[in-house]
């Protein structure tokens, strides 16, 4: 098992800022690729940002490219999602996964192998 909890979340005015960040447990954080999704009432679980397990590669959804930016550190055991320029239409649940070790897809396909329980963001006009 490798428990991910995700904290950050909250209400933020349109055009602010959120920091989200993953707390991942276990020592095979360094091989994992990451990534967030995020999940809107009556919507789809969507991909937002996914990063290499070396932090070398990343890959955005569209809709949040220019706007949000992942990273990680491996040493401290933590992913992060920093959302600038928040719009109407960012509000969800924000969940932080980890994909099985050595996987270098980069993107929303395929399985996640474990998922966080994840954090609402709030955005308002």
């Amino acid at each position: 098992q490798v428990p991910l909890v995700e904290s950050g979340g909250g209400l933020v005015q349109a055009g602010g800022s959120l920091r989200l960040s993953c707390a991942v447990s276990g020592r095979t954080i360094s091989i994992r690729t990451m990534g967030w999704f995020r999940q809107a009432p009556g919507k789809e679980r969507e991909f937002v940002a996914a990063i290499s397990w070396t932090g070398s590669s990343t890959n955005y959804a569209e809709s949040v490219k220019g706007r949000f930016t992942i990273s990680r550190d491996n040493a401290r055991n933590t992913v992060a999602l920093q959302m600038n320029s928040l719009k109407p239409e960012d509000p969800a649940v924000y969940y932080c996964a980890a994909r099985r070790p050595y996987s270098a897809v980069l993107d929303g396909s395929g399985s996640y192998e474990y998922w966080g329980q994840g954090t609402q963001v709030t955005v308002s006009s």
